[in-house]
C-alpha cells in the first residue's frame, strides 16, 4: 500500500522557502540595525596605560583642548600629545608621582606611550578636523563632554547618518570660533531661547563663513 501524505505537505517547499526568507531577512535587518557604531562603538572605554583625567585638567584646571591637541586647527588629524608636552607641566607639578612613571620613562627613552585609540571611523571615511574646527564645529559635537570625563569613552556614534545630520543642517550645530573648546557653552541658559538663538545666529554664521552643506559621496569618501 502506498503512503498517503496530508495535503498540507504539498505546500511544504513553499513554506520552507518563505521561512528561510523571513529568517534571513530578520537576521539581515538585525545585523543592519545593531551592527552600527551606535551599538558597537558608543560606550567603548578602553583602559589606557596612563590614567589621564580630562575632568581634572579641563574642567577643574581650565586647560584648553588645543594646548595638548595643538594640531587640531591646522591638520586633518588631531594629534595625541607627546610625553614632553605632559612634562612641560609635570616637571614641577607631581613630578615624582608614581602614576606618571610611564610619562617620565617616555621622555627619557624617546619611546611613545602606547595610548589606545578610542574614536575611530572606517578607513574609507575622510574626516578633516581643521576644516570643521575652523568653521565653528565644536569638539563636543563629535566627542561629547570630554571635559567631564575621568576616562575618555566613545560618546557619539560617528555613523554616516550622524554626520549627515550636521551636514544637512549646519546652522543647528555651528558656534563662534572662540567657543569651540568651551564644551558647555550655550547661546542662552533658557532652552527655548538657546534654540532660537542657535537657529538665528547659526544661519548667519553659515552664510557669513560660507559653510558648504556638502552631502555628495566624495565629500567624505575619497
Amino acid at each position: 500500500m502506498s503512503a498517503v501524505f496530508p495535503k498540507w505537505m504539498n505546500r511544504l517547499p513553499l513554506m520552507i522557502v518563505v521561512g528561510v526568507l523571513l529568517i534571513g531577512g530578520g537576521v539581515v535587518a538585525g545585523v543592519w540595525y545593531y551592527f552600527t557604531p551606535k551599538y558597537t562603538r558608543v560606550g567603548y572605554q578602553p583602559i589606557q596605560p596612563v590614567a589621564f583625567s580630562h575632568k581634572v585638567h579641563v574642567d577643574q584646571l581650565g586647560m584648553d583642548c588645543r594646548y595638548c591637541h595643538h594640531d587640531v586647527e591646522r591638520s586633518w588629524f588631531s594629534n595625541i600629545p607627546s610625553a614632553s608636552t605632559c612634562m612641560s607641566c609635570h616637571n614641577q607639578v607631581l613630578k615624582d608621582d608614581p602614576r606618571l612613571a610611564l610619562v617620565r620613562e617616555s621622555v627619557a627613552t624617546g619611546r611613545p606611550i602606547a595610548w589606545v585609540q578610542v574614536h575611530k571611523v572606517p578607513d574609507y571615511v575622510y574626516f578633516n578636523h581643521a576644516v570643521h574646527v575652523n568653521r565653528g564645529i565644536s569638539c563636543v559635537e563629535c566627542h561629547g563632554r570630554i571635559d567631564q570625563m575621568e576616562e575618555v569613552y566613545h560618546a557619539k556614534p560617528l555613523s554616516m547618518s550622524f554626520c549627515l545630520d550636521c551636514h544637512r543642517d549646519p546652522a543647528s550645530f555651528i558656534r563662534p570660533l572662540d567657543k569651540i573648546t568651551d564644551l558647555g557653552w550655550r547661546w542662552s541658559e533658557d532652552p527655548a531661547e538657546n534654540t532660537r538663538q542657535q537657529q538665528a545666529q547659526g544661519r548667519w554664521l553659515v552664510e557669513h563663513w560660507r559653510v558648504e552643506s556638502l552631502q555628495n559621496c566624495s565629500a567624505c569618501h575619497r
